[in-house]
C-alpha cells in the first residue's frame, strides 16, 4: 500500500519526519506543513535512483490557493517518477513576491527530505517562471546544497529590473493615451487603489485600440517591454511584415499586463519593499525603442496611422518621471537581485514568444554571469513557441537530462540538436522545437555584478 502522511496541525514547532523505511514497494507520498506554515509535498519512487529534484513553483497572487508543488505538471511528474527521481517542493509560506519565504521554505523542505529518506546522491534545483528566479537564487546563495540547477522561463532579470521594465510600458501608455488622467503608476496605498488605476488605464487602452493611432501607441508601449507579436498559441501567427496581426496579439498581452502585474502585483511587492522600488528617471525611451526587436513594427504602424513617432517620443522625454523610494530599492536589491555567481552548472530554457517574462531576461542573466566570471557554468536554450512556460514534458525532461549529462561528463551538450534528440526520446511524436537563438539585450538590466546598476 502506498504510504501517505498528511500533517494538519498548523502550529508545529518542527516539521515531522517519517522514518527512513517509509518507502515501500510502491513508493512514498508525503504531505505536511513546515514550521513557517508552508505546505510541502514529496514523492519518492520505490526504485529511487538517488537524485532528488527540488521544484520551485511560479508566482501565486495574494488570495489565490497555494498548494505545495513538486513538478511543473502531472505529465512531467509521472515520467520522472517512472525514471526513479524523488520529487519535492513547498508552497512557500506566503503568496505574492515571496522570495524571503520561498528560499528558506525550499531549503527546509530539502532538510526534511534528508531527515526522512537519507542523503541524496545528487540534488538539483529546478523551477518555472517566478520559481525559475527562486531556483537561481538558491543556486547562487546556497551552492553547497545543490549539484546543479535548471531555470525554466525564469524571471532571471531579478526584482529591480523586472519592476523597472513593468513600469516602462504603463508610463508610455499613460503619457500618450491619458496625459491628464492622473492615473497612478506606483506608490499605491492598497490593492483597491492599484486595481482601480489598472482598470482606468485599461479602459483608455481599449478605446485606443479602435483607432490606427491608438494601435500604434500600444505597439510602442509593447516594444518597451519586448512583448512579442505571437505570444499565445490561440493567436494567429503573423507573417514577417504582418504588423496588424502582431499588434493585435500584443494588445491582448498589454491588457494582461495592466490587469495584474503592472498594478495589482506591483502593489503587493511594494508592500513588502516598504515603497516603490522602481524608477524611470534618466531613461532614454528613444534609445530603448531603437534597440527593441519591435522597432520596425512600431515605425510602420506610426506611418500607417499618419502619426509622428518623433513627436510622441519627445512627449515621453518631457513627461514628469517617477522616482524610486531608496529604502525600497535597498530591500529589493538585498532580497531579489541576482549576482550571476554560479558554483555549479545551470541551464536556463525559455520560449521565444513569452510576453509575461520576455525572452530578453536571459540576456540580463547572461550579462550578470559573464561579469561574475560564471559564463562557463551557464547555458541557455530556447524553444520556438508562443506563450509563457509552454514547454512539453519532453522538452522539460530533455533540459533536466542535459544538466545531468553536464554533471556526469564535465562538458555541456546543450545544443538544439542534442536537446531535441533527448526530447524525442521522451515524446517520439513531438516535433523539434529547440532552435538556435540569441535574444536581444534586456532593456534595463540590473544585477549585483555591475556596481553602477546600484544608482537609480
Amino acid at each position: 500500500m502506498r504510504i501517505r502522511l498528511v500533517l494538519l496541525t498548523a502550529c508545529l514547532s518542527v516539521a515531522t519526519a517519517l522514518p527512513a523505511q517509509a518507502v515501500d514497494a510502491t513508493g512514498a507520498h508525503l504531505e505536511g506543513e513546515l514550521p513557517s506554515g508552508a505546505a510541502y509535498v514529496m514523492d519518492v519512487p520505490a526504485s529511487w535512483n538517488g537524485t532528488v529534484l527540488l521544484y520551485s513553483h511560479g508566482y501565486t497572487p495574494a488570495g489565490a490557493p497555494n498548494p505545495a508543488q513538486n513538478s511543473p505538471g502531472p505529465a512531467a511528474r509521472d515520467k520522472l517518477l517512472a525514471e526513479g527521481y524523488a520529487l519535492i517542493g513547498s508552497s512557500y509560506a506566503t503568496n505574492g513576491w515571496a522570495i524571503t519565504e520561498a528560499v528558506p521554505d525550499q531549503l527546509a523542505t530539502l532538510d526534511l527530505f534528508t531527515q526522512t529518506f537519507g542523503s541524496a546522491r545528487r540534488t538539483l534545483a529546478w523551477g518555472t517562471s517566478y520559481g525559475g528566479f527562486v531556483t537561481s537564487m538558491l543556486a547562487e546563495r546556497h551552492p553547497g546544497r545543490f549539484d546543479g540547477s535548471l531555470s525554466m522561463c525564469g524571471l532571471v532579470q531579478g526584482g529591480v529590473a523586472n519592476w523597472n521594465s513593468t513600469l516602462d510600458p504603463v508610463f508610455a501608455l499613460r503619457t500618450l493615451l491619458a496625459p491628464d488622467s492622473g492615473i497612478k503608476l506606483a506608490g499605491f496605498a492598497d490593492q483597491a487603489e492599484a486595481v482601480a488605476a489598472g482598470n482606468a488605464l485599461t479602459s483608455k487602452v481599449d478605446a485606443a485600440q479602435q483607432t490606427p493611432g491608438g494601435r500604434a501607441r500600444i505597439a510602442l508601449a509593447a516594444a518597451l517591454h519586448d512583448i512579442p507579436g505571437h505570444n499565445d498559441a490561440s493567436q494567429p501567427e503573423p507573417g514577417p511584415t504582418d504588423w496588424k496581426t502582431a499588434q493585435s496579439n500584443q494588445y491582448s498581452a498589454v491588457r494582461g499586463l495592466l490587469q495584474l502585474p503592472a498594478f495589482s502585483w506591483r502593489q503587493e511587492a511594494e508592500g513588502r519593499a516598504g515603497g516603490n522600488p522602481s524608477w524611470n528617471t534618466g531613461v532614454d525611451y528613444r534609445s530603448m525603442l531603437v534597440r527593441s526587436p519591435l522597432y520596425k513594427e512600431v515605425t510602420e504602424l506610426y506611418k500607417e496611422a499618419g502619426l509622428s513617432l518623433r513627436t510622441d517620443l519627445s512627449a515621453l522625454a518631457r513627461a514628469p518621471r517617477i522616482s524610486a523610494d531608496p529604502s525600497a530599492v535597498r530591500w529589493m536589491r538585498g532580497t531579489s537581485v541576482l549576482s550571476g555567481r554560479l558554483t555549479d552548472p545551470q541551464l536556463n530554457i525559455h520560449t521565444t514568444g513569452d510576453a509575461l517574462i520576455p525572452v530578453q531576461s536571459e540576456s540580463a542573466y547572461r550579462r550578470a554571469a559573464t561579469a561574475a566570471g560564471s559564463a562557463g557554468l551557464l547555458r541557455q536554450a530556447y524553444v520556438d513557441a508562443p506563450g509563457h512556460c509552454t514547454f512539453t514534458p519532453g522538452e522539460t525532461l530533455a533540459a533536466l537530462h542535459t544538466v545531468e549529462k553536464r554533471l556526469d561528463t564535465g562538458r555541456w551538450d546543450a545544443s538544439p540538436r542534442a536537446l531535441n534528440s533527448r526530447a524525442k526520446a521522451v515524446e517520439p511524436t513531438a516535433g523539434p522545437r529547440y532552435v538556435p537563438y540569441r535574444p536581444t539585450a534586456y532593456p534595463r538590466p540590473y544585477d549585483l555584478a555591475h556596481p553602477k546598476d546600484a544608482r537609480p
